[in-house]
């Protein structure tokens, strides 16, 4: 009911409808107010039409976006190198010192003067990081 309201093609695909059956018919046997039978393709229409409408509004809402995003994470992962500044998806810090296949090896800070290391999956990198550190024992402000 309300996708007739909204798209007047219930009320078109009857009134042709009506003028098709008016016209075949002996005699005008439709009252004034009453309804002309809908034509089969047309009640095809009227049901597929809503759901290939859903269908549109879900790609270009949830399907298309998503996929950019996923495309631009996977363009993220292949571009790091050693040296950058990243976060995991676990919130540390790290600077890259070595990439191997789908391991990536981070330092993370310093104890006692050697720099303490970290080895996570390459899947586990949430972002490169803007800002470069030189002295990575400095707080960050």
């Amino acid at each position: 009911m309300i996708m007739d309201w909204l798209f007047g093609i219930s009320p078109a695909l009857a009134e042709a409808a009506g003028t098709a059956a008016a016209g075949t018919a002996a005699a005008g046997t439709t009252a004034a107010g009453e309804v002309p039978e809908i034509s089969p393709l047309a009640a095809i229409l009227q049901m597929v039409l809503p759901l290939v409408l859903m269908g549109l509004v879900f790609y270009f809402m949830l399907i298309r976006p998503q996929r950019k995003k996923d495309k631009q994470v996977k363009e993220m992962l292949n571009n790091l190198k050693s040296g950058d500044r990243i976060t995991t998806i676990g919130g540390i810090y790290g600077t890259i010192t070595s990439i191997k296949d789908d391991t990536i090896t981070l330092a993370v800070g310093q104890k006692g003067g050697a720099p303490m290391e970290m080895t996570v999956a390459r899947w586990a990198i949430r972002q490169v990081e803007e800002v470069t550190v030189e002295n990575e024992g400095e707080i960050l402000a």
